[in-house]
């Protein structure tokens, strides 16, 4: 699945040759997935205006395939037990300086009703690699907890998983449970490097992890998610070990991820790895990593994070990125208490609350999407991919991200957010093309505005 050696080749071989980045820009922007020679040749550009092209490209891309509209969720960390040793992350075992905490089921619904009340539809739910003494039991208990909790009306109509790998009894139940995706990361696909960060604990098995996105596509899960860990390898081996990845899944079941997750690493307590990473990412770096991304696989989904600052997350919205996090907390309990960060998996870049964090992606004239239509009418995996592919799944994500915006601003919103939502959406109106969905969309906004709720196509 991973040659390293050919990974190794192809960037030693994959020059950047100024007509050939045009070339393979250009398939691109025709919505056409690069080869692993055309990544190469894209991560080994390094002058700043060949760049500039990359990202102005990037963003054209994402224009294309999914508009301008923005996914909002928010992580739920439900337990920080962990048997693990990885040397990045402050959940590790060995880790004696932040408190352990397993959140009951009623503590998950205050949580999740603490969410609710900021505005969030969408939750990831993530748990150390630890469960308690119910073990998995307590994930799927967790899962039901969650859809129960209401804020009024309101309540979470999506919730993803990030969770160690499962055997594919496991994820036949996990399915079974009404998740949309699942979500995991190698962290790194590099396997010495991925040795020396796991040196303890289940995680240390390189292979049952790659393995393990296989075993939820035979479970019947066709919807998920991969990363890596950008830090503890060169970004460049990354960024083709995800491809080969991606290639594999193709081959093997027709269709690859959902999304594409792009941490960078940050601070954790009592990590030196995490302070001082191995191989570290500058900014442009970073930002070079998004768009060659979105060049590769124009129709996958990119996940940005709160581990971003609130400028780098700003930058990126042009780059690619097509959903993101917003009003985090990486810590059990950290919601509804308040707890403090300390306790949290890794420090947080940006703090800023859902509502300033929405303001600003209105005043980049972004629209907040809190959607999941798609995966309530079964748009996923490869029904989701026929629409994403020639670029019409925006066709349905425009209206459907209005209608949820419109909810936030009635329910949530600060005065300032509905004064530019508002007038936002009344501008996006007029750009959806068909007569039929845009009078839909008419009639629901007013439909929502006397309180109707829930309306998607």
């Amino acid at each position: 699945m991973i040659n390293e050696q050919r990974i190794t080749e192809l960037l030693e071989k994959c020059k950047p040759d100024k007509v050939r980045i045009k070339d393979i820009v250009q398939k691109s922007i025709e919505k056409r997935r690069l080869s692993l020679e055309e990544t190469a040749a894209l991560l080994n550009v390094k002058d700043e205006a060949t760049l500039k092209e990359l990202f102005s490209a990037a963003n054209t891309v994402k224009e294309e395939i999914y508009g301008n509209r923005l996914v909002i969720f928010a992580p739920l960390y439900v337990s920080n037990l962990c048997q693990n040793e990885c040397l990045y992350c402050a959940f590790r075992q060995s880790n004696k300086d932040i408190k352990r905490a397993v959140l009951s089921q009623e503590e998950i619904k205050k949580e999740t009703e603490s969410i609710l009340k900021t505005g969030q539809k969408r939750i990831l739910l993530v748990a150390g690699e630890t469960y308690p003494k119910e073990g998995l039991q307590y994930i799927y208990d967790s899962i039901k907890t969650v859809y129960s909790a209401r804020d009024g009306v309101n309540n979470i109509r999506r919730l993803n998983v990030n969770l160690a790998p499962l055997s594919t009894v496991e994820f036949k139940n996990l399915k079974k449970t009404g998740i949309g995706t699942y979500q995991l990361f190698q962290e790194t696909y590099h396997l010495e490097t991925y040795k020396n960060m796991h040196p303890a604990g289940p995680k240390s098995d390189y292979l049952n992890r790659l393995s393990a996105i296989d075993r939820a596509f035979e479970a019947g899960i066709d919807d998920v998610g991969i990363g890596a860990l950008f830090g503890l390898y060169d970004f460049r081996f990354e960024i083709l070990a995800l491809m080969m990845h991606i290639e594999y899944l193709e081959k093997k079941f027709g269709m690859g991820p959902h999304t594409i997750s792009v941490p960078r690493l940050e601070p954790a307590t009592n990590s030196a790895v995490a302070k001082n990473p191995p191989f570290p990412v500058s900014d442009l770096e970073f930002q070079q990593i998004i768009a060659v991304l979105r060049l590769s696989v124009p129709y996958t989904g990119i996940i940005l994070s709160t581990r971003e600052n609130a400028a780098m997350r700003r930058a990126a919205l042009s780059l690619g990125v097509s959903q993101i996090s917003a009003g985090s907390r990486t810590n059990p309990g950290g919601y509804a208490e308040g707890r403090n960060e300390h306790d949290g998996q890794f420090s947080l870049g940006d703090h800023r609350s859902l509502d300033e964090v929405i303001h600003d992606i209105c005043q980049q004239g972004h629209i907040p999407s809190f959607c999941t239509s798609c995966y309530r009418l079964g748009r996923t995996g490869l029904d989701f991919m026929e629409l994403a592919k020639p670029g019409q799944i925006k066709n349905k994500c425009l209206p459907n991200a209005l209608l949820t915006f419109k909810e936030y601003l009635v329910d949530y919103a600060s005065p300032k957010v509905k004064e530019i939502g508002e007038k936002l959406i009344q501008k996006e109106i007029n750009a959806i093309p068909q007569a039929k969905t845009k009078e839909f969309t008419k009639e629901s906004l007013v439909k929502i505005a006397n309180g109707k709720r829930d309306i998607y196509c």
